[in-house]
């Protein structure tokens, strides 16, 4: 899929529509992606502020997604855990800008290269159009080559990874 009708879709799907989550930006080689959450009266917590459910969502699939897309097929890319530390009220409009090296995806690549399972943390800041930091999010994934891939992948090297 294209990453321009990715971000189109997924602008349609229920959980973000309805809760003005919008994704921005999708680099095509899916190395970045920019996502805002707009405070509206309907996604507001009990103060008036960003509902942290909204915060955590508006990051949820992102770094799963970026990294399928940059690994292919031969991968197996799953979240496995994630945590969010509410730094400050959201009181406006907030933001959050991924990218996934090169060196990363290639990282990964060798890590799994073996077919043993790589557990790895992403990290996030949901921002206002200022930058004040409103929320750190942390999402674990959880990559693995396919067992098809395994027996077909000859070892590979990283000359950033030494």
């Amino acid at each position: 899929m294209r990453a321009s009708t990715f971000r189109r879709l997924m602008n349609l799907w229920p959980p973000f529509l309805f809760n003005s989550i919008r994704v921005q930006h999708v680099a095509e080689d899916w190395s970045e992606l920019k996502v805002v959450l707009r405070l509206r009266p309907w996604n507001r917590n009990y103060v008036r502020t960003q509902f942290g459910g909204n915060l955590f969502a508006m990051t949820d699939p992102f770094w799963m997604l970026l990294a399928m897309h940059q690994l292919g097929d031969d991968y197996y890319v799953w979240d496995k855990a994630g945590a969010i530390d509410f730094v400050a009220p959201g009181r406006e409009d907030v933001y959050a800008h991924f990218r996934l090296s090169a060196s990363m995806v290639d990282e990964l690549r060798i890590a799994a290269a073996n077919g043993e399972k790589v557990l790895r943390w992403f990290d996030v800041p949901v921002t206002t159009a200022s930058g004040e930091v409103v929320a750190r999010v942390r999402k674990q994934l959880y990559v693995r080559l396919k067992p098809k891939a395994r027996a077909e992948a000859p070892a590979e090297t990283c000359a950033t990874c030494e």
